[in-house]
This record gives structure tokens, C-alpha cells and sequence, in this order.
């Protein structure tokens, strides 16, 4: 009689490189994510703070490979689920290897789209509107229409075409595990 168990990874952390999407050479997506999260406390002794940074290698397929691969770049946060899984493989000069990585099953984005790592507006990519202070909107504070006229400091008009916000649709049940 076998036992129940569970292995489920959850993560919220930065993304440490652009993502790398590949495809086997069945066709099939498969994108490599490197993600870091920071884990901090306090001392009891004498209330010094500490901080630590992990390092995390997650790996999506399929959809979900191919979605990370269009949102995902250096510095976005995001929320990671899935399993651990690990590795091993003997390299051409027949060392061998392992690693464990986390399988995602379900990323959320939980950043504004057209943000860097400095915190500066990303000239391309998905990007929210900005009001004349320079802070970035959500779509829930302000409504996007197809153009909006904006004036500049000079009085003149000048049209500014929208964005409209990018929603993932929910691929859980297309994930082949």
C-alpha cells in the first residue's frame, strides 16, 4: 500500500535573466527561467538583520513555456507553482551531473508590464499609460481607449495611442504532466 504524498513548490521572486525558450526537436516549447528570492531575518542575540538571496531554476513546457517566453524578462516578478524535479546526465567528457529544478505549473505576473529592474518605464513591450507626473496607471485606475489626446508643455496636442492590457488566458489544464 502506497502512501500519499505531495510535492508542490511555491515562489514569488525576480527573475534573474531574460527567459530562454527552446523547442525539442519534436516541436514541443520549452523555456528556462532563472528566479531569485530573498529570505531575511533578525538575529535573537543581538537584533542584527540578515538577508539571503536563493537562486531557483524553474523550467516550463508547452503553453506555459511559450506564454513565459512572450511576458518574461529580466527583473519581472512573479508568482511560480509547480514541482520539484531532479536531473541526471553524464557530459561529454563523462562527468556526471545533477540538478533540481522547480517544473512550473502556473506563473502570475505581479508586476506592471512596462517596468525594469531600475524601476523605469520599458520603451517597448506592454506598457501601461503614464499621467504627466511620470507614475504608472493600472488599468483598474484608468480606463484605456483606443487614443487619448495629451498636452504637452508647449499646449500643443498630440495624440498618444493606447495599450491595451495583456491578459494570459488559464492554460492549467493544457499542461502535459
Amino acid at each position: 500500500m502506497s502512501s500519499r504524498s505531495l510535492n508542490k513548490v511555491l515562489l514569488i521572486g525576480n527573475l534573474t535573466r531574460d527567459p530562454e525558450l527552446r523547442y525539442t526537436p519534436q516541436g514541443t516549447a520549452v523555456c528556462t527561467i532563472g528566479l531569485a528570492t530573498n529570505r531575511s531575518w533578525t538575529t535573537q542575540d543581538g537584533g542584527e538583520r540578515n538577508e539571503e538571496t536563493e537562486f531557483h531554476r524553474l523550467v516550463a513546457w508547452s503553453k506555459l513555456a511559450e506564454i513565459c517566453g512572450q511576458l518574461l524578462k529580466k527583473g519581472r516578478k512573479i508568482f511560480a507553482e509547480g514541482r520539484l524535479q531532479t536531473r541526471e546526465w553524464t557530459t561529454q567528457d563523462g562527468q556526471k551531473r545533477q540538478t533540481t529544478e522547480i517544473v512550473m505549473e502556473n506563473m502570475i505576473l505581479l508586476d506592471s508590464a512596462g517596468r525594469t529592474v531600475s524601476g523605469e518605464s520599458d520603451a517597448g513591450g506592454y506598457a501601461y499609460p503614464t499621467d504627466d507626473s511620470g507614475a504608472t496607471q493600472a488599468p483598474a485606475q484608468q480606463p484605456v481607449s483606443k487614443s487619448k489626446s495629451k498636452k504637452t508643455k508647449k499646449g500643443d496636442d498630440e495624440s498618444v495611442p493606447s495599450v491595451e492590457p495583456v491578459v494570459a488566458e488559464d492554460i492549467s489544464d493544457d499542461i502535459p504532466f
